[in-house]
């Protein structure tokens, strides 16, 4: 066991699965805003927080949604879905990473809530998506989260080893 594996916060990430099926039991919108709520403190360049958030709720939206991609399937299992845009009016030049960034604070805030997601690819199909919503040109789709409350619990996925990972000095 790695002395990152014995901090209490480590015990949370290392907690967090990417779960495809969920119960039927509704997600309260209190939570959802929560979630959102602490996923904007991310930290962005300049803090520009060129991000937004869309939720999700209209089932014939969210079967839409599940067939952007042979991985997006999950969407059609859920009852809400976020989805996270970043802004490239607001940040032309970061508002990708920034929205990586913002997303990754949803994922993990998500989590902390007691509530399940998995990270839907949205890279290639952005017009897609943006044509669902009805979002604008300049609003991209960074990622989709289909959220509530597992049906399952997968367990951890292999990992490569640090010595295949970190490098000092150079390669």
């Amino acid at each position: 066991m790695s002395t990152a594996e014995k901090l209490p916060c480590a015990d949370f990430l290392l907690s967090r699965r990417s779960v495809r099926k969920f119960s039927d039991e509704p997600v309260p919108d209190e939570l959802i805003y929560r979630a959102i709520d602490i996923a904007r403190f991310a930290p962005s360049a300049h803090n520009a927080q060129p991000w937004s958030f869309l939720v999700v709720k209209d089932r014939e939206k969210l079967e839409k949604l599940a067939k952007i991609h042979r991985w997006s399937k999950p969407i059609a299992n859920s009852k809400v879905a976020i989805i996270v845009f970043s802004d490239e009016k607001v940040s032309p030049k970061s508002h990708l990473v920034d929205g990586a960034i913002v997303a990754t604070y949803l994922w993990l805030a998500l989590h902390c809530l007691g509530l399940s997601t998995v990270w839907i690819y949205t890279l290639e199909q952005a017009e897609e998506i943006r044509r669902i919503v009805n979002a604008p040109p300049h609003l991209f789709p960074v990622a989709i989260f289909p959220v509530g409350f597992p049906a399952e619990s997968p367990p951890p996925r292999p990992r490569r080893s640090l010595e295949e990972l970190v490098h000092v000095d150079s390669y």
